[in-house]
């Protein structure tokens, strides 16, 4: 049993019920739907397999569905590959259906207005890059600063640009609403740019009588601007690495991943990182060390989870990748509870001050008796998010009677979700969670573990209450 989170995409390697339930095994906390590929219609074949999977597994897994955003792209080349070198001039002009080497299109109108002379122009993650230096009414200019390979449907970054383009397209509210009515756990919003898009979202989330969080991606320089407020609105971070490496300095990529995951440590808000995680894994059934080393850092760094993409999504060896991050996750979390671990406290709102308080505090209990578990009601999830955040050393046993909730808290560090009806008092809960620790082998008689609940149980902001209690012996050896 691990704490990190591990979030898997699925795509054409993963469509087989049997190998999404080898992954489950392995450790998948949240599958992952990537909008920008495949059809709504195509997502539903492969949602309505992930279900059956589910459905016969005892892990709890939850759904997240990753919006577009506004993906600029080259249009139609032909012939397709073809060579750019450094010094050509290219013309880019919205609407051409199909172009070539010299003159191609792109599926954004106002690119025209967007860019400026001096405007740099990345094509494919920055594979090829273009400098913009004339523009000629609908037609942009450019010198190729940086040749390779010109394909059809590549991306376009625009890192000095200031895009007009709104970062929910009319494609994303489509999905948003096939989200909802299948009942998606997290939706992933791409591009953000500010706060104000997230409560956008929202919103309109919130109109739909739906809950579904929200995990704000962080891949361009305008998100970093405004990213205290982008933390505290949504419901969750995702460091978005592959965008942040074109739009940024690659070199400053690392120091914004450890900032963001500070960021969200102090706010008590989940953090993902992604892109890359175990890239050579698409092909190779072992990862490289730099890797290993990458994914290991990124837990020490505290974050809840960590993403794959290509890897599962089209990799040859999905299963494999989700064992390799779980045997990353085992080692490197053996290390940090060896190691001297401070509890933080997390910043929160007014009505959930206490509970942060408790929570830090269930730490330094933890510590000093040598507890195997903490077991925590949490109606509303808010109590597992903060226990998860303070780091404690054991897993926390959080339990809710909403089945949304206990798929939500999939995403927190540590926490193992489990859905219950409402105990009537805090003594019938004990009872419980102690029947539930010991069928689970989680621990054993005479063991301790710390309660965390409130009065009265099933009421989201009632924690209030910390026990320190001894597992009974086995009752199922009694009968």
């Amino acid at each position: 049993m691990i704490k990190t989170k591990i979030i898997a995409t699925l795509g054409p390697s993963c469509r087989e019920a049997k190998t999404i339930k080898a992954m489950i095994a392995n450790g998948v906390d949240v599958f992952r739907l990537n909008f920008s590929h495949g059809t709504l219609a195509e997502h539903a074949e492969l949602l309505k397999v992930l279900n059956t999977a589910r459905s016969q597994h005892h892990h709890t897994t939850a759904v997240m569905g990753d919006l577009c955003g506004p993906k600029i792209r080259t249009g139609n080349i032909e012939p397709e590959g073809e060579m750019l070198e450094v010094g050509d001039e290219v013309r880019i002009e919205p609407g051409i259906e199909v172009g070539n080497v010299r003159h191609f299109g792109t599926n954004y109108e106002r690119f025209t207005q967007d860019v400026d002379i001096g405007h740099r122009v990345l094509i494919d993650d920055g594979q090829i890059a273009l400098r913009v230096v004339n523009q000629d009414g609908d037609v942009t200019i450019c010198k190729v600063i940086v040749g390779g390979p010109l394909c059809s449907h590549k991306g376009i970054n625009l890192p000095d640009s200031q895009v007009s383009i709104p970062s929910i397209t009319e494609r994303d509210w489509k999905c948003a609403d096939w989200a909802i009515e299948r009942n998606l756990d997290f939706l992933a919003m791409s591009f953000v740019r500010s706060a104000d898009e997230i409560k956008q979202l929202k919103n309109y989330i919130r109109k739909a009588d739906a809950d579904i969080k929200i995990v704000a991606k962080i891949e361009t320089p305008q998100a970093l601007k405004h990213l205290e407020d982008i933390i505290y609105c949504s419901d969750a971070v995702l460091v978005a690495r592959g965008d942040l490496g074109v739009e940024m300095d690659l070199a400053e990529v690392p120091l914004i991943q450890k900032r963001i995951t500070q960021m969200c440590r102090e706010f008590g808000k989940p953090v993902v990182v992604a892109t890359q995680m175990l890239q050579s894994m698409i092909e190779s059934p072992v990862p490289t060390r730099a890797e290993v080393s990458d994914v290991a850092n990124t837990i020490m760094d505290f974050a809840d989870a960590v993403m794959l993409s290509g890897e599962t999504a089209v990799g040859k060896y999905p299963v494999k990748a989700a064992q390799t991050i779980q045997r990353i996750a085992r080692v490197t979390e053996a290390y940090l509870e060896q190691s001297v671990n401070v509890h933080p406290k997390s910043s929160t709102t007014d009505d959930l001050v206490l509970t942060a308080v408790m929570s830090h505090c269930v730490g330094e209990i933890v510590d000093d008796i040598k507890a195997k578990l903490v077991a925590a009601w949490s109606q509303s999830g808010s109590s597992a998010r903060l226990l998860s955040k303070a780091r404690i050393d054991v897993p926390v046993l959080a339990l809710s009677s909403d089945q949304k909730v206990c798929r939500q808290m999939c995403l927190d560090y540590g926490v193992i979700p489990r859905c219950s009806s409402i105990p009537e008092n805090i003594e019938q809960f004990t009872l419980l969670v102690d029947e539930m620790i010991v069928s689970c082998q989680w621990a054993t008689a005479g063991d301790k573990i710390v309660l965390i609940a409130g009065q009265p149980l099933g009421t989201a902001g009632a924690t209030n209450a910390i026990v320190v209690h001894t597992i009974t012996a086995n009752k199922q050896k009694k009968r």
